[in-house]
């Protein structure tokens, strides 16, 4: 594809990035195959191959104007693209960074503004908590729209952590929604990982990984959460004592990833962050290690038939496929993942289910029809998102895997 970059654009670290992704685009249109959104809408600008037209013209100084912000909006960033790609087309780094240019170019209505806003401030501050604890008191008494974003009170295992101490130890990103939305994950982490005798250990400071900035078009404010989770996290790492830096929430371990590639130019963290995104993992890494150290000690008849939701950034985004589901069944579970449409977004992706609400209950409700067929008695995913965006459409429980692991450990402890 020739390219011929705007004066402006060229010369910059984000041009020559965008030049050589569109180089590597031989368009052939087989991303349009497995884009959600395109297989909803089937609007060519609405799937890969339009996006990289419309990415292509506003790099070469070509006019934007809402029509091509929308399209680009409308985009869940799943990466199903990137991997059903034969040439490796980079298309995440390619729509963030026309996003950018976009919303440079583009002003969007003071009512969207807030909303991006809220979310990006909203979410990540100390706010947060109690303002979600207000808004499940209110129960039914909330707008319906709120209601399908907040989650039934946490169970009292949720503050339940593991007293013994291991040689072995990993460090956990605790996260920046998932302690308030979903508070038994982490715990459930920690008494998995005691049973296998590691020790799970926390870095006070450290917060959002920095996703939900960069999902809002706002690098810079990604950079920088980047940035302090490095400087929380370091007198642990340089101590010596921390194996590795496990994240439990998949959208958490895709960005922790590329903490060295987003710093690499950074003269005072390029270092510190490429050994950081060294010794990421995401916590199904683990598991073919830890679930030998678990036999004998899971109860996993009780937990009945379960289906797998893997989330996009797992099996996309980490390309981390399998050790879920054949580890827990190694373990004695019933589990599968759905036999159709496995592979596409449940259309929750970070902020997604907020800013574009139709297209991520259709998607929803489109998951679910395959994760259901086979009546299972739980559903259960790896990611705070995934798993309560499809909770809100369906009666059957939404769970995170680790949080089944850990219930069944329990039963076999006689607990």
């Amino acid at each position: 594809m020739q390219t011929k970059l705007s004066a402006e654009f060229k010369d910059t670290p984000q041009g020559r990035t965008a030049e050589g992704i569109l180089r590597a685009c031989v368009h052939c249109g087989f991303c349009n195959a497995t884009c959600p959104t395109y297989q909803v809408l089937g609007d060519e600008l609405d799937g890969p191959r339009g996006r990289i037209y419309l990415i292509k013209q506003l790099l070469e100084g070509g006019a934007a104007g809402p029509s091509t912000q929308q399209h680009l909006d409308r985009c869940l960033t799943c990466l199903n693209c990137e991997t059903t790609c034969p040439s490796g087309v980079e298309f995440g780094k390619l729509v963030s960074i026309g996003r950018a240019l976009v919303d440079q170019r583009v002003a969007r209505r003071p009512a969207e503004r807030f909303k991006r806003w809220v979310l990006r401030e909203g979410l990540t501050s100390a706010w947060f908590a109690p303002l979600l604890r207000l808004a499940q008191a209110a129960g039914k008494f909330a707008p319906v729209a709120l209601r399908r974003h907040v989650p039934a009170p946490p169970g009292s295992s949720a503050a339940q952590w593991p007293a013994r101490r291991h040689e072995r130890k990993v460090l956990l990103l605790t996260g920046c929604v998932q302690p308030a939305l979903l508070p038994n994950v982490n715990g459930a982490t920690a008494r998995v990982l005691d049973a296998a005798g590691i020790q799970t250990v926390t870095a006070a400071g450290a917060g959002c990984c920095g996703a939900l900035r960069e999902h809002l078009s706002d690098p810079e404010g990604s950079l920088r959460d980047a940035r302090r989770n490095i400087d929380a996290w370091w007198p642990l790492i340089a101590g010596g004592s921390i194996e590795a830096i496990v994240m439990n929430a998949s959208a958490c371990g895709l960005a922790v990833k590329h903490y060295g590639e987003a710093l690499r130019a950074d003269p005072d963290y390029g270092d510190k962050a490429a050994r950081v995104s060294g010794m990421a993992r995401d916590l199904s890494e683990l598991l073919p290690e830890v679930a030998p150290r678990l036999m004998g000690q899971v109860r996993a008849a009780g937990a009945g038939r379960l289906i797998y939701h893997p989330p996009c950034t797992l099996q996309h985004g980490q390309r981390l496929c399998g050790s879920v589901e054949s580890e827990l069944a190694r373990l004695g579970f019933d589990v599968r993942v759905a036999a159709n449409e496995a592979n596409l977004c449940c259309g929750s992706s970070g902020t997604y289910s907020v800013l574009q609400p139709e297209l991520s209950l259709e998607l929803r409700d489109r998951k679910l029809a395959n994760l259901t067929g086979e009546s299972p008695q739980a559903i259960i995913s790896a990611n705070v998102g995934c798993i309560l965006h499809l909770q809100s459409g369906t009666p059957i429980p939404v769970r995170h895997w680790v949080e089944v692991l850990d219930e069944a450990l329990q039963a076999g402890a006689g607990l």
